[in-house]
């Protein structure tokens, strides 16, 4: 498997996978013009390697500044398959970073956690 570099725009989040460090990150902001073609394959690749057996702990980490709601179902449908893994016996460490004084970012956060029971779930302010 190939790891996935993909640079933020304006519009879309840095995407990036790290196989050999089993590290996901998806950062910035995220509200592109057609959501289903920006996340459609490097989520794909990002699901296929959660569906992996991993030796080490795979780390998710969300460091978003916005999303719109088409990119909140990509983010849940992450949060399933990070789940998923986590079920299948892998270590799974979910991190989601908000601005200390984001109170809004820190409820999303939050939420998307409650979709968790078997990976790990970590607020990180900065």
């Amino acid at each position: 498997m190939e790891n996935i570099n993909i640079a933020a725009t304006a519009r879309t989040p840095a995407l990036s996978l790290d196989v050999a460090s089993r590290v996901f990150t998806l950062e910035g902001e995220s509200y592109p013009e057609d959501t289903k073609k920006f996340y459609e394959a490097p989520i794909a690749q990002v699901q296929e390697f959660l569906s992996q057996s991993h030796e080490g702990a795979v780390i998710c980490q969300f460091k978003l500044k916005y999303f719109n709601s088409s990119s909140a179902k990509v983010i849940m449908d992450l949060f399933t398959s990070m789940e998923s893994a986590a079920e299948a016996g892998n270590s799974v460490m979910v991190e989601w970073h908000h601005i200390a004084d984001d109170d809004n970012m820190q409820e999303l956060g939050e939420e998307f956690s409650e979709e968790l029971n078997a990976a790990n779930f970590k607020l990180v302010p900065f």
